[in-house]
């Protein structure tokens, strides 16, 4: 925690004693936060401060949107809010509370095909187009928005590359391989790549912000960015890649984002997914990150990824290194609450508790191992003699 948390935490209203055990509600509340080390008012620093009435409430009736919702509106804190979420998530609270309100987001979830073609563009627009101002003083200095490789890093920059790196390494590029990047983001692998490998990309996007700063960065005539849906890609690529894109595709899409993988990929070709992952198959989106932060959002199971690409690709390799998220996004908060004064009059005080509590519980989440961080490398008829992993 910065200065500027520890001001404003001392600056808010004292905890009440009297809001701990004031209701049944609270004090139910209470006794599942006591499974996992969690206090109501206590003096840790990953306790729970409340500082209005109406949180378990809230909390019960529509789970960690509710939670979620009355942390924007100030209505608790939390001294470490990403230990908040490790503890309460390592003890598997949240497998007790299973509000009402959330029925008919999970039914949804399940029934209906939320990243069709058309609906695909509204993460873009809502998340990646929050202004590339923004993400640059949060990012590192590629501007790589998805996990950073730790193993012999020492700062953000460091593992970024060391991220870029072993992806080139995991596809064998070599120079005039014609790569293709579904989900570019701001290009940060492509211009790694250009740059490393001597190859030519073609990246694809969905965000008109992402695109414009991709094609206004000089060096670029090697790579082509594509202001498109990756369903509507059919060339043939050397290699292919997908970096942190695969958590928008959902799981009614999964097999269409392969297929399209397949037949834009040569016979000989190999093919590295890079994605956010889930424990349990039968899970839907949590409803915060829903509404605010990726919509349409789905992550993967191990066993929905086999699914897709039953009888297309040939698991050459699976490389798990969740843990090196909750450094990546404890670097990202580090970044923002740096750079928010630049940002505080524009996006104002609700904007960066939402923002502080979609980087923090991630890093959470990923601490606690409820999340995990895969990279597979694929081929379509098998690498003959075996895939050597590089690490």
């Amino acid at each position: 925690m910065n200065t500027q948390q520890m001001t404003q935490l001392q600056q808010a209203p004292a905890a009440s004693t009297e809001l701990r055990l004031d209701t049944r509600l609270t004090r139910e509340a209470a006794g599942l936060l006591a499974r996992a080390g969690i206090h109501l008012n206590g003096r840790a620093a990953w306790d729970m401060q409340l500082r209005k009435r109406g949180v378990p409430e809230r909390a019960f009736a529509s789970g960690n949107l509710g939670l979620g919702e009355a942390y924007m509106d100030g209505d608790w804190d939390a001294q470490q809010l990403d230990e908040f979420f490790c503890h309460l998530l390592r003890a598997r609270v949240a497998d007790d509370v299973r509000p009402m309100r959330l029925a008919f987001h999970t039914l949804t979830a399940r029934l209906f095909n939320l990243q069709t073609e058309r609906r695909a563009w509204m993460v873009g627009k809502e998340h990646y187009d929050l202004g590339n101002a923004f993400y640059a003083a949060m990012l590192d200095p590629r501007m790589t928005y998805t996990c950073g490789y730790w193993k012999d890093a020492g700062n953000l920059a460091e593992a970024q590359e060391a991220k870029l790196d072993l992806i080139c390494r995991k596809l064998r590029l070599e120079p005039g391989m014609r790569v293709l990047d579904i989900g570019c983001g701001w290009g940060s692998f492509m211009r790694y790549a250009a740059e490393k490998y001597q190859v030519q990309c073609v990246g694809v996007t969905i965000s008109q912000e992402q695109a414009a700063y991709a094609r206004g960065m000089p060096g670029g005539e090697q790579l082509d960015f594509r202001l498109q849906d990756y369903r509507d890609t059919d060339e043939k690529f050397d290699r292919i890649v997908s970096i942190g894109m695969f958590e928008h595709v959902g799981h009614k899409n999964h097999r269409t984002f392969m297929e399209v993988a397949h037949r834009c990929l040569e016979d000989d070709g190999l093919f590295l997914l890079h994605t956010i992952g889930k424990n349990k198959r039968h899970s839907t989106c949590d409803p915060w990150i829903d509404k605010y932060i990726f919509p349409n959002g789905d992550l993967p199971s191990i066993g929905q990824i086999g699914d897709a690409m039953d009888d297309l690709f040939v698991a050459e390799d699976l490389h798990n290194f969740g843990a090196d998220y909750d450094k990546t996004l404890m670097a990202w908060h580090a970044n923002f609450e740096q750079a928010w004064p630049r940002f505080a009059g524009q996006l104002g005080e609700r904007f960066h508790r939402m923002w502080s509590y979609y980087l923090l519980s991630c890093a959470g989440a990923f601490r606690a191992r409820d999340l995990q961080l895969w990279q597979w490398v694929l081929s379509k008829q098998g690498v003959l003699g075996g895939y050597e992993r590089v690490s």
